[in-house]
């Protein structure tokens, strides 16, 4: 196959109802900039596009709930995750965002071009509806189980448990998210696009065409898609918000949003076109033309069946060369949730660890879900720092810089007679950039970031044993020589780090004053150049790439999690309905008592049972409580309680229980006794 003449990278469109989290970061964005990092580096024609996507339902809930507009709420975060992606160093060529008027021409034409082409079939079906609300309830407006996983928390889109993307009214029991109530079906008008027309076209393309190339997962959740039967898929939503549907009798509806967003490549391009004065088709309709989207597991079936399906429908785009999509991140071995706070969110990081945002790219590159769900912990984010980016490539830099300031006054010295290690060393170094172009021209970015780090052993071993601070009393001529040959190794690992360490890769550069130099070394010098960095060069100062990260801010990022975890539990234990309304005479019939518990034991063979003898001032009398999780025996005998004395008997475990002890439960969900301790009144004494 011939060599692509440019490159058309894209990543997932986020939705701009919250900021970006790690999760994000790991699954497409650091990926996607270090595959075109390394493009550009390496001589190609490469634009990296992104964008916000501005349409998607859970915008509009999000509007709802903060009592604002769909575009206050887009504005805010777009403006949010495109600065933080500046500042993280994803090194777009155009970020744009699906409102733009761009966009919205560009998406509406195409919608115009495959109904023209009659690619849409018109159907009036029964869709969701919430009477209160006077709203269909597309999407994420729609809870309720899963029909393939039996999740109860699936949308009306996907479910997030097992990733199976759906249909409102595919879900068992759904619910408003609106309102809470059970929708009913009411008949809409909507435009869909058979897919079923497309499976042979996809068969042939992606199940014979792309199944060694593919990325398993990718392929095999495709396969499952298609095995399973296309059905025809709808382009439209009876929504308002978002792009209007082009057409007759479509007042009230907008293009769905996965109609919508892929298109926002399209037009992101003819931005970027527009200002720099080029022509946008080359890197959409010219074969000669890569085109690679970076996405997450869940946006699969999007970027692999559908919108290649409307790419094929309007006839004169490419197709994606390969979607390498990663799994999933979690974070402290629990699954990440926005709405939960269980995430370190982009601008928090930025602004928690200034000018620390390599750490943070090395440390999801080499924990990347590339072939399966990964977890990411603030311990190992310590120990890949410390012992990885300090301990090694760090230390390496460090001795070589202030040992030629030291022993040569920052002048790069002049070699003597190379030994057999030197050139092994040499041309080990030689080897690193087609070792790492391999490993991340087939996606695998985890190993090529490991053996940037194998490049700094290497200089870290070769110094370690060459020894130069003892030798240079004694033999000043072979000191020359390993830190002229440590220096070409520094230089490499300033060329081929910048995919991976952008800003570590500018400081190092600019220690090594690589802006000084004629004809400064490139990726492709590395394999054929004897040197990197000429003799006599001065370099700079040395200055520490990477600090180390003590317990205690690792520690408090621990705690801000726990206190996360410690929120939610609290909004999770919610208060009951409460109950039918009774008469007086129905309270008037309980018998509450204040009592004294006098002796306590766990009845065997059961986990949350204790026997209770209880002074309830008329008599003592045996209760079977179950507070046994949370009390220990001992430590309730003579606890003051408040009990129900007149319900009726009841034998638990052969033990009649003679009455109730009353509890509840505290802010943090723990039970505790419903507790008259601050009370003087004595044991007998009736409450009402």
């Amino acid at each position: 196959m011939n060599k692509p003449k440019r490159y058309t990278i894209t990543t997932a469109l986020p939705y701009t109802n919250g900021p970006i989290h790690i999760g994000h970061l790991a699954g497409v964005y650091v990926p996607a900039d270090i595959y075109a990092r390394y493009l550009r580096l390496t001589g190609n024609d490469v634009i990296l596009i992104g964008g916000s996507d501005e349409h998607g339902v859970p915008i509009t809930i999000k509007a709802k709930n903060e009592a604002t507009t769909p575009q206050a709420i887009v504005d805010k975060y777009h403006a949010i995750i495109k600065k933080s992606f500046e500042d993280f160093g994803i090194s777009y060529d155009n970020y744009s965002r699906t409102s733009a008027a761009i966009h919205h021409e560009t998406a509406s034409q195409f919608f115009k071009t495959l109904n023209e082409k009659g690619a849409f079939i018109e159907e009036t079906t029964e869709q969701l509806f919430d009477e209160e609300a006077n709203q269909f309830l597309a999407d994420r407006f729609v809870t309720g189980t899963c029909p393939k996983c039996g999740s109860e928390d699936a949308y009306g889109d996907q479910c997030e448990k097992c990733g199976t993307s759906l249909n409102a009214i595919d879900l068992i029991n759904p619910k408003s998210a609106l309102t809470g109530n059970i929708p009913t079906l009411k008949a809409t008008k909507h435009w869909f696009l058979p897919l079923d027309k497309y499976e042979a076209f996809l068969k042939e393309w992606i199940l014979e065409g792309h199944k060694k190339d593919w990325k398993p997962n990718v392929y095999g959740q495709v396969k499952s898609w298609i095995d399973d039967g296309l059905r025809p898929r709808a382009v439209t939503r009876d929504l308002d918000w978002g792009i209007p549907v082009p057409a007759k009798d479509a007042d009230g509806k907008v293009l769905y949003v996965w109609f919508d967003a892929p298109i926002g490549y399209i037009s992101s391009t003819k931005e970027w076109a527009l200002q720099h004065g080029t022509d946008w088709e080359l890197y959409w309709k010219d074969k000669d033309t890569k085109l690679v989207h970076f996405i997450g597991k869940d946006n699969i079936v999007f970027h692999c069946v559908i919108f290649p399906s409307m790419l094929q429908a309007e006839g004169s785009y490419i197709l994606p060369d390969n979607v390498p999509a990663n799994e999933f991140l979690n974070l402290e071995g629990n699954k990440l949730s926005t709405s939960k706070n269980w995430a370190v969110w982009l601008p928090d990081y930025l602004q928690e660890f200034p000018n620390q945002q390599d750490v943070l790219r090395y440390v999801l590159n080499a924990n990347a879900p590339e072939t399966k769900d990964n977890d990411f912990t603030w311990k190992e984010f310590q120990a890949r720092n410390n012992n990885e980016l300090v301990a090694i490539f760090g230390n390496f830099i460090n001795r070589v810089l202030v040992l030629t300031d030291k022993y040569f006054d920052k002048i790069v010295p002049n070699p003597s007679q190379f030994t057999q290690v030197d050139q092994e060393t040499l041309a080990s170094v030689k080897a690193y950039p087609e070792v790492i172009a391999s490993s991340i021209e087939r996606y695998r970015f985890r190993e090529a970031g490991q053996e940037l780090m194998n490049l700094a052993r290497l200089g870290n071993k070769y110094l370690a044993d060459a020894e130069p601070w003892k030798l240079i009393k004694e033999d000043e001529a072979r000191t020359k020589t390993i830190l002229f040959v440590a220096l070409q190794i520094a230089s490499a690992l300033a060329i081929l780090s910048e995919p991976f360490l952008p800003f570590t890769s500018k400081k190092l550069k600019n220690m090594l004053c690589f802006s000084e130099l004629k004809n400064a070394a490139t990726w492709n010098d590395i394999k054929t150049h004897e040197v990197l960095l000429p003799t006599q060069h001065q370099i700079g100062k040395a200055e520490l790439l990477f600090s180390k990260i003590e317990d205690e801010t690792i520690q408090a990022q621990l705690d801000k999690l726990e206190a996360s975890k410690k929120t939610n539990e609290r909004a999770n234990n919610k208060l009951e309905p409460q109950k039918k309304p009774i008469t007086f005479d129905d309270f008037t019939k309980l018998d509450i008592r204040v009592g004294t518990i006098t002796d306590a034991e766990k009845i065997p063979k059961t986990k949350k049972l204790l026997k209770l003898q209880v002074d309830t001032g008329i008599d003592t009398r045996t209760i079977v409580s179950g507070i046994a999780e949370s009390f220990t025996a001992e430590e309730i005998i003579g606890k003051k309680v408040t009990v129900l004395v007149n319900l009726e008997p009841r034998t638990l475990q052969n033990v009649e229980s003679q009455g109730m002890i009353l509890m509840t439960k505290s802010t943090d969900g723990k039970l505790v006794f419903v507790n008259p301790d601050t009370l003087n009144v004595e044991n007998g004494l009736p409450i009402s």
